[in-house]
């Protein structure tokens, strides 16, 4: 391992393999909180810090627990609590300074969230959480790999929403078919910046 590896799997995570734009991990949470930069800006941050969490806490788990009592089989389910374990702190955590934060996080608890539309914004938020988490550990990092990843995919996430949420507010004021406002124009976008994006598949650091 060394800086080039790290700076590798960063760039990897962050450009050619992005999780919006290339892996499509999160895309309903991404549409539904690009709409202005700030509201952007706090998702982004938000689930960077889940997927940060996430790699490194999959990590020590799958190497201390999961591996050596051959329960390498409950990985999903054991990433699924962790993810939910975290969004629940990060809410207790952010409920003060962020309150309008919360409910974009969506805590997926029975006694909290009673109807079912409550729940989906944590089913579709901790799709790329989970993403992060499976990838970290079967992609065969090693730990500083993993946390590099980790905050590298979270980057990656923060910047393509915050890309997005700009090209949305200036969308609000162009000109365009009466047939292509509102979604329609911003999935054509979101198709475009990904083409963009796809130009750095490949890239590598030696």
């Amino acid at each position: 391992m060394n800086l080039a590896s790290l700076l590798s799997v960063a760039l990897g995570a962050i450009l050619a393999d992005n999780f919006i734009f290339s892996r499509f991990l999160g895309g309903s949470s991404f549409l539904d909180n690009s709409k202005t930069l700030d509201t952007a800006a706090d998702m982004g941050l938000a689930v960077m810090c889940a997927m940060s969490a996430a790699s490194v806490l999959a990590w020590l788990i799958d190497k201390f627990v999961l591996i050596p009592l051959r329960l390498e089989f409950l990985q999903t389910f054991a990433y699924i609590l962790i993810i939910v374990c975290l969004v629940q702190l990060a809410e207790l955590l952010l409920r003060k300074p962020l309150p309008a934060l919360c409910p974009k996080l969506g805590i997926c608890l029975s006694a909290f969230c009673p109807k079912l539309d409550a729940c989906l914004p944590s089913v579709r938020t901790s799709c790329a959480v989970l993403g992060v988490a499976l990838l970290s550990t079967r992609s065969g990092l090693t730990f500083v790999e993993s946390v590099v990843f980790g905050v590298a995919a979270g980057a990656g996430f923060l910047l393509a929403i915050v890309l997005f949420a700009c090209v949305r507010e200036r969308l609000e004021y162009s000109d365009c078919p009466k047939s292509f406002e509102g979604l329609p124009i911003a999935l054509v976008s979101a198709g475009l910046i990904a083409l963009a994006f796809s130009g750095f598949a490949g890239l590598q650091i030696r």
